[in-house]
């Protein structure tokens, strides 16, 4: 005698539910990871005297900021072979940014270099409307760190002393850059 055996198919109510419970699960770790991992968003503070270098200057004005970067670099290099800045003329002839007159500068101020006494660079801008005047200041030591100030005034008053609170006090801003993990990452508030 042979038996024969029903076999009813499973309801698609039943696999329906355990599809949905196991996507739940799933949502539910991805949301505990992301909580627990997630990036904190610890902004850093600059001072009243100072502008954030990506959220307080303008394009032409942060172009200005990375090409005295790296003239800087430039120019602390020539100073370990060579006592002394290196001139404007000479960067000008070398073909560094933002010194040079090229069609950059044009927009982005077309700012008149020039050195001044105390280890400084002095580009004031004829359009602050554009990009305001930089100060570059170089420090003594070959391994210091650019240390750069704004002022967006038409004429940008310059200190006899090139101090932080003589600057300060004739309304001129340092730039501070503060590069973290999120500094491709810009949160407008």
């Amino acid at each position: 005698m042979s038996r024969v055996q029903v076999v009813r198919p499973a309801g698609a109510g039943h696999e329906t539910l355990y599809v949905l419970l196991v996507a739940l699960l799933i949502l539910a770790l991805a949301a505990t990871v992301v909580t627990l991992r997630g990036e904190r968003e610890d902004e850093t503070r600059v001072e009243a005297h100072q502008l954030d270098a990506r959220r307080d200057l303008n394009p032409a004005e942060q172009g200005i900021y990375t090409d005295l970067r790296v003239a800087f670099d430039e120019i602390q290099a020539r100073r370990e072979d060579e006592p002394g800045l290196a001139s404007v003329e000479l960067l000008v002839e070398e073909g560094f940014a933002p010194f040079v007159a090229d069609a950059s500068s044009v927009t982005r101020g077309e700012h008149q270099w020039r050195q001044v006494p105390g280890n400084a660079y002095l580009g004031l801008s004829p359009r602050p409307e554009t990009a305001g005047s930089f100060l570059l200041l170089v420090p003594e030591a070959h391994d210091g760190n650019a240390d750069v100030w704004l002022n967006r005034t038409a004429q940008p008053a310059l200190p006899a002393e090139l101090s932080a609170s003589a600057l300060q006090d004739a309304g001129w801003k340092q730039i501070a850059a503060h590069y973290d993990a999120g500094v491709t990452r810009q949160h407008q508030h």
